[in-house]
C-alpha cells in the first residue's frame, strides 16, 4: 500500500484498535495456487508477538488454508471508514479552481505466515471466541455451547483454524491531512451535509485530528 508521510499511521494500538473494528477483513495469499483471496472474521491477540497475532477459519474445503500450510506469506486488508470527497468541499476551489475528487478513508495492512491447525478442542475454543465477540451487544446472545455438541462436532470437521503472527503493520489515514485548515473543514461540512452515514462517520473522525 502506498502511504505518503501525511497520511502514515504508525502508532501500534491505533492500528490495533482499527483492526478490531473491522467485521470482515480480506485474507490474501499468492503461492503455488496464484492468487487466493478469503473474506473472514478474525480475532486479534494484540499481546502476542511483535504486531500481534491473528486467528481465523476457512471451510475444509476451500483451498486457501492449503496456500496457509504451504507457507505463503500472508495480506490481511482491513478497511475503515471511507467516503468519496468531491472539489466542491474546497473554499479554496472558489479561489484557483485547482482541486479534483479524491477518496479519504483508513486501512490497515498485516503481513504475517501462518500456522494452519484442525485439533478440535482448539477449533472449539476459537469458534467460541469469535461468537461471543460478535454476538457480545445482542440482547440474548446465542453461544456455541447452545448447540448439541455432536452437531458441533460435525461442523470443526469442516473447517481448518490458522494463526498468523504478523510480521508487519501499515496504517493510513487518509483525513485531508494535506490540506489548509479550511479546506479540511469544508471537507468535514460537505460529508456532514449528505445523507450517507459512513460520510458522517469519517467527517467525525476528521474533526478529532
Amino acid at each position: 500500500m502506498y502511504v505518503p508521510r501525511d497520511f502514515a499511521e504508525n502508532d501500534i494500538s491505533t492500528l490495533h484498535k482499527q483492526m478490531q473494528a473491522a467485521a470482515l477483513p480480506v485474507l490474501i495469499t499468492h503461492g503455488s495456487q496464484g492468487l487466493l483471496a478469503s473474506h473472514v472474521p478474525l480475532l486479534l491477540n494484540p499481546d502476542e508477538g511483535a504486531h500481534g497475532t491473528l486467528y481465523g477459519h476457512l471451510a475444509r474445503v476451500n483451498p486457501h488454508w492449503q496456500a496457509l500450510a504451504e507457507g505463503a506469506e500472508a495480506l490481511v486488508i482491513f478497511a475503515g471508514e471511507q467516503a468519496y470527497i468531491s472539489p466542491s468541499f474546497y473554499p479554496s476551489k472558489a479561489v484557483d479552481g485547482k482541486s479534483v475528487p479524491t477518496w479519504n478513508y483508513l486501512a490497515v495492512h498485516a503481513y504475517g505466515q501462518a500456522e494452519v491447525f484442525d485439533d478440535p478442542e482448539r477449533l472449539l475454543a476459537l469458534v467460541s471466541r469469535l461468537s461471543n465477540q460478535h454476538e457480545a451487544n445482542r440482547p440474548e446472545p446465542w453461544a456455541v455451547s447452545d448447540a448439541p455438541r455432536d452437531y458441533i462436532d460435525s461442523m470443526l470437521k469442516a473447517i481448518v483454524g490458522f494463526s498468523i503472527p504478523v510480521s508487519r503493520l501499515i496504517g493510513k489515514r487518509k483525513l485531508s491531512q494535506n490540506r489548509s485548515a479550511a479546506d479540511q473543514i469544508g471537507v468535514r461540512d460537505g460529508l456532514l451535509a449528505t445523507n450517507h452515514s459512513n460520510d458522517h462517520a469519517l467527517a467525525h473522525l476528521m474533526a478529532k485530528e
